[in-house]
């Protein structure tokens, strides 16, 4: 039988406590604060620098505008954080000082908490660095969206630049970028427009439109097509990638059997995530369409989909198939994916539990046995109480 330790020294107490939700939420509320602050000061223009001898007046003047684009980035990388990405891991915390800088320089009521969480989110992101650790991959279809989104505002806004004795308002390269983005995305303002006796202007402007709007609506496409993309995999029992990767300190449910119902509905009960790893796929379509459980379709006795259901970070695992041999296989690729974790087994034959406590399970319990005697209790006297303490109490 494997040996219990005492327990977690404090450091580890510490990491464990500060989990990806609370990352997330105190990157969060940073970046509501920043886009507070920063609106605050626009309606009010109280934009003043704490340390103005020793800042640029062009600094001090674009505190309060950077501050609400700055929040809206933090957003964007919270997003990629909630995913796990390491990426937006190594987003937020280079934002986080930029973040604490504007608070400084900006003179309002929410400047001290501003200043203060971005602070104090600097360490809790080191802390839980090895929380956030899947890469970001992009399909072909999105690196093509991004490039040619990119690539139509650089020509637009070097084009328009080049061409602007041609046009009506464009000065400088600001103005020629904000002509490209405003008439790719077809807002278009009508304040700066081409010469109308310039046939340059003209046809250039049409090629920015034509070109401008393909590339938003690739970019578009881009985007949503991942989220249909994961609505069908909900229809066929599936967890997406970006659902998979949110996992943590969940319990993990391998195989369906009688029992999983109940299980599902305690858990579900108690407000603990989960997720079910099944190679069934009727039932993990039907647990998904029905009742919105989160299911991988899969062997649960292969190390491939455990590991995709981030078992390095599961709290505890629960096998409950209707056979004791499917059990035993799970139960011991998961002690091997996981040997800190806590198994939990059901024998339907009570002459394997020992077996399954072999394999690797810390507690194994028999329904079969559990209910026999609870009914024999309750028909004697009503009181089944110690006959549950006495199966669940490990021999």
């Amino acid at each position: 039988m494997r040996e219990e330790t005492d327990g977690p020294t404090a450091p580890t107490d510490w990491r464990y406590l500060l989990t990806t939700r609370g990352t997330v939420g105190l990157a969060l509320a940073v970046a509501v604060l920043s886009i507070a602050t920063a609106f605050f000061n626009i309606g009010t223009g109280a934009v003043t620098a704490q340390g103005a001898p020793y800042v640029p007046d062009a600094v001090q003047e674009a505190a309060g505008f950077t501050g609400a684009l700055t929040g809206f980035v933090i957003v964007a990388s919270v997003l990629a954080l909630r995913r796990g990405l390491r990426a937006g891991w190594w987003a937020t915390l280079l934002l986080m000082p930029l973040t604490a800088a504007q608070g400084f320089l900006q003179s309002s009521p929410y400047s001290a908490p501003l200043i203060a969480l971005s602070l104090l989110a600097i360490p809790v992101l080191l802390l839980t660095r090895e929380r956030f650790d899947a890469s970001l991959s992009l399909a072909t279809t999105q690196l093509a969206a991004g490039a040619a989104l990119v690539a139509v505002q650089a020509y637009g806004t070097l084009g328009s630049y080049h061409l602007r004795e041609h046009f009506d308002g464009i000065d400088t390269i600001l103005d020629a970028f904000y002509f490209t983005l405003i008439t790719s995305s077809t807002v278009g303002y009508g304040d700066i427009t081409p010469n109308s006796a310039s046939t340059q202007g003209l046809l250039f402007t049409m090629s920015v439109l034509v070109l401008g709007v393909a590339s938003f609506g690739i970019a578009i496409g881009a985007l949503v097509g991942p989220a249909i993309q994961a609505r069908i995999s909900k229809t066929l029992g599936k967890m997406t990638d970006s659902q998979l990767q949110t996992l943590d300190d969940h319990i993990l449910v391998l195989g369906h059997g009688d029992l999983t119902e109940s299980i599902i509905d305690e858990l579900a009960d108690a407000g603990t995530p989960f997720a079910v790893v099944s190679r069934d796929l009727d039932v993990g379509e039907s647990l998904s369409l029905d009742e919105s459980v989160p299911v991988l379709s899969a062997n649960p006795s292969d190390e491939a989909p455990l590991e995709r259901a981030r078992i390095d970070r599961a709290l505890a695992i629960v096998v409950a198939t209707d056979d004791d041999a499917t059990d035993a296989l799970a139960i011991l690729t998961a002690r091997e994916l996981r040997p800190e974790a806590r198994i939990v087994a059901a024998a339907t034959d009570r002459e394997n539990v020992k077996k399954l406590k072999r394999a690797g399970a810390d507690s194994v319990i028999s329904p079969s046995q559990l209910g026999g005697h609870l009914l024999v209790k309750s028909a004697l006297d009503g009181d089944s109480t110690a006959i549950v303490d006495r199966i669940l109490r490990d021999e």
